[in-house]
């Protein structure tokens, strides 16, 4: 599509609100999907040191 201006271009011939809004969501999908992971290696990390350093103590 070829859009003469900037606000044309936004508002997608009228269908920008649900152009724009599913352009969010799978950035947010996308974002979630690498993020979510990386938190759960942390958090399993930190457990298993926890877990280490209390059978060093026995």
């Amino acid at each position: 599509m070829n859009f003469s201006s900037f606000s044309e271009f936004i508002a997608m011939g009228n269908h920008g609100l649900y152009v724009w809004t599913s352009y969010g969501i799978s950035l947010a999908v996308m974002i979630l999907n690498v993020v979510l992971p990386m938190m759960a290696r942390r958090r399993y990390l930190q457990d298993e040191a926890r877990r280490l350093r209390r059978e060093e103590m026995k």
